[in-house]
């Protein structure tokens, strides 16, 4: 029987599916939001634009989520075989992953706060979103919509970053370390 949780050698089913379904979130909010502001139908961009904070919102809770999973579930160690740079610089790097991810959405809610078209925000149609407690401006919503834009390209860089990681173990060093967020453990382990 597979775990839910995770296991000294192996991620359980919670970890495994929140890890892909937040990477899978991620890289198509980053196309999606490529693709939203060059579209030349206003509708269509608009459209775009509010699937892309609905999705913004979904990741955001997602990640709170993982971390907190992450916090009550210890994750298995690496290899023996990993060097000492990599045994520091990894933890690191899963840092900064979800730091973006928590900043990226935060900041696009905060663009959405202070922009002076005050256009609702309803999350899959669903209900209203508040928008942050920020002064309206154009200045501010310049500053946010610049913010937003950066730690988006960032962001993306440090996945990209993380998946060539993730290939190079499955690929150069043949370890577990991708098979295990990919099989979930059997709780026996």
């Amino acid at each position: 029987m597979q775990s839910l949780t995770n296991t000294p050698t192996r991620y359980g089913w919670a970890m495994i599916v929140l890890h892909w379904l937040i990477g899978i979130i991620f890289i198509g909010q980053f196309v999606l939001g490529v693709v939203m502001v060059r579209i030349e139908s206003q509708r269509t961009s608009f459209e775009l634009i509010q699937l892309h904070k609905s999705f913004g919102f979904l990741l955001l809770g997602l990640i709170i989520l993982r971390i907190a999973w992450r916090l009550g579930n210890a994750a298995p160690p690496l290899p023996a075989a990993v060097g000492t740079l990599e045994r520091r610089t990894a933890p690191l790097a899963h840092f900064a992953l979800y730091a973006f991810q928590i900043a990226l959405p935060l900041s696009g809610w905060a663009l959405v706060s202070v922009s002076t078209l005050e256009i609702p925000t309803m999350p899959f149609n669903l209900f209203v979103m508040p928008n942050l407690p920020l002064a309206e401006s154009d200045a501010s919503e310049s500053f946010w919509a610049s913010a937003h834009w950066y730690l988006a390209y960032a962001g993306i860089a440090l996945v990209a970053l993380h998946i060539a990681a993730a290939l190079r173990h499955h690929f150069l060093l043949r370890d577990m370390v991708l098979t295990r967020m990919i099989t979930p453990s059997s709780g026996r382990e």
